[in-house]
Order: C-alpha cells, then sequence, then structure tokens
C-alpha cells in the first residue's frame, strides 16, 4: 500500500518510503521443476530501461525476502532516477507482502532453478543489460547459478561465501565477466581484507570496502545504491536525494515483524547448519 505525498512545490526530500513514478508489473516466473515464484518488475514510466537488475534476496530463513529494505528502495527510485528495471522476486518458499512463492527452502539446490527462471524472463521481455545482484545468500545462488551468457556481470553485497565453492568462482573467473563485491566494514561473515583474498580467483573482481557498513545495510542503503547505478549506468552519476515530482510514501509497517534481518545483524548459516 501506497499514499501521495503531501502537495508541497518544488523537489522534495528521497525517503526511506518514497515511491517515484515507475511501470510496476506483478510476475509469476515458473521454474524448471514446476514452481511458481512470486516477483515484479519495475522499469521507466516514458521509454525503455538503459539496463536491468535482476535482484536475489538474503536468507528466507533469517527474514531475506525480495521486499528486504536495500531492493525495496532500488525498485522504488531506480526506475525513475537511473532508467534502470528492477526485477524482484521470492526464491522457493519464501514469503513477502507481495506474496508466498510455491515450494520450501532448499539450502541453494532447488534455488538454481529460480536463478535461471528469473534470467529466462528477462530474456524473454527483452529487458537490455541484465546484471545480477546478490545480497547475503543471494550472492551465493548469483554465483553459484548466475554466470549465464544472458548476464553482463554481478553485483555482490555482503557475500558471505558459505555455500559457493572455488569451481564457482572458476567458472566467473573464466567468463570474463565483471564482479563487484560490497564488502560491509564491520560484516559478521567476510569482512573487507579476507574479500580480497578469496575474490582474488576471479581477475576482473572488484571488492569495495564499505567503510562503517554492517551486512545488513542498515542507514546505508544509498551508498549501496550509488554503488550499483556506478556499476551498471555510469553516465547517471551519483543518484539525487531530491525529487520534483509525483511521489508517493509507501507503507513499511508490514515489515518490522516480518523482517528478522531489517533490525539485527547475525552469521548467514552454511549448507550443513
Amino acid at each position: 500500500m501506497s499514499s501521495p505525498a503531501p502537495d508541497v512545490p518544488g523537489p522534495q526530500p528521497i525517503r526511506a518510503n518514497s515511491v517515484l513514478p515507475a511501470r510496476r508489473t506483478p510476475l509469476t516466473l515458473e521454474t524448471a521443476d514446476g514452481l511458481r515464484l512470486v516477483g515484479e518488475l519495475a522499469e521507466p514510466l516514458d521509454g525503455p530501461p538503459v539496463a536491468t537488475l535482476i535482484c536475489v534476496h538474503p536468507l528466507p530463513t533469517h527474514g531475506g525476502m525480495m521486499d528486504s529494505h536495500v531492493y525495496r528502495k532500488a525498485a522504488y527510485r531506480l526506475p525513475a532516477l537511473a532508467r534502470i528495471a528492477v526485477l524482484r522476486f521470492n526464491t522457493r518458499g519464501t514469503e513477502s507482502v507481495q506474496g508466498r512463492s510455491k515450494g520450501e527452502f532448499d539450502r541453494a539446490v532447488g534455488e538454481r532453478y529460480d536463478v535461471a527462471a528469473a534470467i529466462e524472463y528477462a530474456e524473454f521481455a527483452d529487458l537490455p543489460r541484465i546484471w545480477l545482484v546478490g545480497w547475503s545468500f543471494g550472492t551465493d545462488l548469483v554465483l553459484m547459478y548466475g554466470c549465464d551468457p544472458a548476464i553482463e556481470g554481478a553485483i555482490l553485497l555482503s557475500p558471505p561465501l558459505k555455500f559457493a565453492r572455488p569451481e564457482h568462482l572458476a567458472t566467473w573467473a573464466a567468463s570474463g565477466k565483471p564482479v563487484t563485491a560490497l564488502v560491509p566494514e564491520f560484516d559478521d561473515n567476510l569482512r573487507p581484507a579476507e574479500a580480497v583474498e578469496r575474490f582474488a580467483a576471479i581477475p576482473r573482481a572488484e571488492v569495495v570496502a564499505m567503510a562503517g557498513a554492517k551486512h545488513l545495510w542498515v542507514g546505508d542503503a544509498d551508498r549501496v545504491l550509488d554503488e550499483i547505478v556506478a556499476r551498471v549506468a555510469p553516465d547517471v552519476g551519483t543518484l539525487p536525494r531530491t525529487w520534483d515530482g509525483p511521489m508517493q510514501y509507501a507503507d513499511a509497517s508490514a515489515y518490522r515483524d516480518q523482517t528478522v534481518a531489517a533490525f539485527a545483524d547475525r552469521p548467514v548459516p552454511g549448507p550443513g547448519e
């Protein structure tokens, strides 16, 4: 649910729950193993996008979902501010306000079909310049299953490297595709110095140490979106912090109890935990 912003003349600050104009289409993704996944595509209102993000969310057992705050804000803002299309979806068994995807959480095994279904949809819809953005558990899914010919590159937010293995990094290395890892200074899972060592296996990997940040990017979503746009649509520059035009405010109250990950960092469990 959203409500119009107050009718105040002149540019208004873009706040955490500000929703800028876009064409938003609810989606149902069909997986190769017969599941239906809930999703949404947000596109610019006034023409085709210059690039596309497919967002792969954090661990659903720890509150991750397509509506996790960085991805909500990407969908709320980037179509209008950067002409970037944002495709979000709930992996199998994941529920958010948008709805619940069929199936059950499969510890990064069956989720390979979920990632493939999102990529297939983006190709079928002729979305341009497709990039994968993974967050936490989603970064493992991107590294394990996302190196597809249709994908230009990957951006990893708070990668824990818990499920991905050296052979997955080797696949990205062989592809020559760019990989950017945004690593919080105070991450409970993988910090910048170790990330530099582990991502050295991918020659085109860039590790960006995010000073002062934590795994969940609470208070740092603006910085994250700037870093994403710098890789995907570099001509845009730093995103505006104000908007002079129609704007609505989303009701975020439904996420307060559902998203454990909105309030407390915790280590991401590995495959056997």
